[in-house]
């Protein structure tokens, strides 16, 4: 039996990297998945082309995390569809580098409207319009980073939305247990997707050299425990961060 059958997953972000991986490992274990994504329509396109082919349904679902009105529409859309939503993934995530004393105010905004409001809009639209709240069931997987709990130099704004979110996720999880919904966050490392394989090769050498494992972590090594802490596998698992990482920040 497929873990998500008959339920209804969104995934912010999902136009490609980390939240292709996790929409379409969410399609192939039975969910039909709306992907997230504000401005890349084609790349999304194209993953919901991958997860038809596969035998999977979902729909493109244009939103921007930003704007709470924006979403809750978008959620609302959901559930005249689909009657709801039973798991979502809060993916969606920018970066804008700097060192400290350079940080642009607009940039340090940006970030933090994305990375760490985004969560709470999307998480809010759901218990609500996406009926978590009113069912009494649900799974919310946060998506954070390394940068929250380690020193990440010129990523002031990223390490800083990151570790908003683990805080967020748990008092979320304190919340929400007692009606029913789940919440928990998954704490990727070095990745060879997204953000991860725009890095300069140099750089990333160096980071890959402090892996125990000795190598970068696969997309699809995150999307499994994504799968996990969302399933009723993970059903007594509540606001946990669950690190991803190979071994680096021992």
């Amino acid at each position: 039996m497929l873990r998500f059958t008959g339920q209804t997953a969104l995934v912010t972000g999902a136009s490609r990297g980390l939240g292709r991986e996790i929409a379409m490992a969410l399609a192939r274990e039975g969910a039909f998945v709306y992907l997230g994504f504000r401005r890349n329509e084609l790349r999304a396109a194209e993953t919901l082309a991958a997860i038809t082919t596969a035998g999977g349904a979902g729909a493109l679902l244009p939103c921007d995390v930003r704007d709470p009105s924006a979403v809750s529409a978008a959620v609302t859309r959901v559930s005249e569809e689909r009657e709801g939503i039973d798991v979502l993934v809060n993916n969606a995530g920018i970066v804008r580098d700097g060192l400290l004393p350079l940080v642009d105010a607009a940039d340090w905004q940006e970030v933090i409207a994305t990375d760490l409001s985004g969560v709470l809009h999307c998480s809010q639209a759901v218990l609500q319009a996406g009926g978590m709240l009113a069912r009494r069931r649900g799974a919310i997987v946060n998506v954070a980073s390394l940068a929250a709990v380690n020193a990440s130099p010129g990523q002031a704004s990223y390490a800083a939305a990151k570790a908003g979110v683990l805080g967020l996720t748990r008092t979320m999880a304190a919340e929400l247990a007692p009606r029913g919904v789940r919440v928990n966050a998954v704490v990727p490392g070095l990745i060879n997707a997204g953000m991860v394989a725009r890095l300069d090769h140099r750089a990333l050498e160096r980071r890959k050299a402090q892996i125990p494992l000795g190598r970068l972590g696969a997309a699809e090594e995150v999307a499994r425990v994504v799968l996990f802490l969302a399933s009723e596998d993970a059903s007594y698992l509540v606001g946990q961060a669950v690190v991803v990482d190979g071994g680096l920040s021992l």
